[in-house]
């Protein structure tokens, strides 16, 4: 009889803790969603590899700290920024989800109900480019229709290590419908602007369904997002 393979007990805790973990991070995100004091909240996810710097690029966002200490995330975890888009408070709720192959089906379950995605790959890292078309695929799998999309090429500091070229960064982007960005965490470059660009796309999303007809917001410059309250200013449509 062949035998029965049972999972060591060792990894059995580990699973269970991990479990336990997320079920406390899920707890936490509905209960600040509960907090009524804002006018949109966004669910964000970072999705991509393992290393490419999808923890970094949060914490540089959220907290404006970097450090290359950083061990591979274990699950998924979160972090919530508020944000002004002119006259309305917008707050972000982004997760971090763990790049390998063993978390997929536990970082596939938080797809649901995200608004938008920072696809993210190294730029010195070609596996991890190669592997955007397969996360793309589960965006469209796990994800609402509607959800918006940019492709980050991370790392861009490292120029001298770079395997992927920024103009296939943009061709992959083009042939995929996102948006692309080239960013790093480390010098804080363009993180602050992806985010708001997703932000904004998202905005003109919800203009275009509430309206039946493209946003002229579409047309224009978006307002920038601002940490603090803004001045008396014009109303926003988003």
């Amino acid at each position: 009889m062949k035998p029965v393979y049972q999972e060591p007990e060792d990894e059995k805790a580990f699973t269970t803790k991990m479990a336990s973990a997320n079920d406390s991070r899920q707890q936490q995100a509905q209960k600040d969603a509960a907090d009524q004091n804002f006018d949109y909240m966004f669910k964000l996810l970072i999705i991509g590899n393992s290393s490419v710097g999808k923890t970094s690029f949060l914490f540089r966002y959220a907290d404006d700290s970097f450090t290359s200490a950083f061990v591979s995330t274990v699950g998924i975890d979160f972090k919530v920024k508020t944000v002004y888009r002119n006259d309305k408070r917008v707050k972000l709720q982004i997760w971090d989800t763990a790049g390998q192959e063993r978390y997929r089906t536990i970082t596939t379950a938080y797809y649901r109900g995200a608004m938008g995605f920072l696809l993210m790959y190294d730029i010195t890292n070609q596996d991890s480019f190669n592997a955007v078309q397969d996360w793309a695929t589960q965006i469209k799998t796990y994800s609402w229709d509607n959800a918006q999309v940019i492709l980050v090429g991370n790392k861009c500091d490292l120029e001298d290590d770079r395997l992927v070229p920024a103009e296939e960064g943009q061709r992959l982007a083009d042939e995929l419908g996102f948006q692309f960005f080239e960013a790093s965490a480390k010098d804080n470059i363009n993180v602050k602007q992806v985010f708001e660009r997703l932000v904004d796309v998202i905005c003109e999303k919800m203009n275009e369904s509430m309206d039946g007809e493209p946003s002229p917001m579409a047309n224009h410059r978006a307002p920038t997002l601002q940490d603090t309250p803004p001045d008396n200013q014009g109303g926003c449509s988003c």
